[in-house]
């Protein structure tokens, strides 16, 4: 079982099957809402850099997700491998959302992730985009399986 400052597997070096099952676990854990588990697969150092925002270590990740998912309702996820190296994946991703006053979100981005030799990621750096979409454009309607939604290449 883990404990705090041990990762779960796969570690690295990165195959592409294990960097697309620590894509799919991020996207899993994401999805819980629940920054305290969340922030257990960073290390406790963590260098995060979130859009604008600057982070380090996971009580200020934990905050900062908190925060997050309070203001972004109806939170959906759905992370891709795009790349990876030995120690190093990158991923695209979409989720949407809906703020205070109901209106709906699809927010596109790239992540960048460096891991520890424990598998726990030691750095995040974050670029998204948030879009305005209606009821109707929304992909991660109640009930649907996040990974089964067709995203068409304009998406990518």
């Amino acid at each position: 079982m883990a404990t705090q400052n041990i990762g779960k597997p796969p570690y690295p070096p990165f195959t592409a099957e294990t960097a697309q099952i620590k894509v799919k676990a991020a996207q899993d854990a994401w999805n819980t809402k629940d920054p305290s588990k969340v922030k257990l697969a960073y290390t406790p150092d963590s260098i995060w850099r979130n859009r604008d925002t600057f982070l380090q270590g996971r009580d200020e990740i934990e905050a900062f997700l908190a925060k997050k998912w309070q203001r972004e309702q109806g939170y959906r996820l759905r992370k891709e491998l795009f790349a990876f190296t030995d120690d190093r994946i990158a991923v695209q991703f979409w989720y949407e959302w809906y703020d205070a006053d109901g209106q709906w979100w699809r927010t596109y981005g790239l992540e960048d992730w460096t891991f520890a030799a424990d598998g726990l990621m030691r750095k995040r750096q974050m670029s998204g985009n948030d879009v305005k979409i209606t009821e109707e454009e929304r992909w991660y309607k109640d009930g649907v399986d996040v990974n089964t939604v067709p995203i068409s290449e304009k998406h990518w």
